[in-house]
């Protein structure tokens, strides 16, 4: 009889950490960050945050700028040496506006002890996958 792992692997922990976004439990997303976690969304002109306490409060602020707010994962591939990318579409409806917005992203994240470390997240899916293969080379 073979044994199984009971160690989620990390495309597994990726949906599991977008899981609490449905439900907007900031406190479920933040247990799969490090406490020196980074997050950088400068490409699409939002900034680095750095820490537990400056992503949760860009997740705070980001989940309470929408009525409604989904992000599907459409692809997620663990590239090796603790480096996964995948690319996703999030769609919402606006408190203030009430305008629907689809946004189709990837990102880039690290992982260490089954942690988030860093995510680096792209407007352009072949730039993100591009960067987290060589990231993954890097790191082998």
């Amino acid at each position: 009889m073979s044994e199984e792992s009971t160690t989620p692997d990390l495309v597994e922990l990726a949906r599991r950490a977008h899981e609490p976004l449905a439900s907007r439990d900031v406190d479920g997303i933040m247990r799969f960050y490090g406490p020196d976690a980074v997050w950088d969304l400068s490409a699409g002109g939002l900034g680095l945050f750095r820490g537990h306490a400056a992503i949760r409060e860009f997740m705070e602020d980001w989940l309470r700028s929408y009525d409604r707010l989904e992000v599907d994962l459409e692809d997620v591939v663990d590239l090796g040496s603790g480096v996964l990318f995948f690319a996703a579409t999030q769609k919402g409806r606006l408190a203030d506006s009430g305008g629907e917005v689809t946004v189709r992203y990837a990102a880039v994240t690290v992982w260490t002890d089954r942690l988030i470390v860093s995510v680096t997240n792209y407007l352009d899916v072949d730039e993100a996958r591009a960067a987290g293969e060589r990231l993954a080379q890097e790191r082998g």
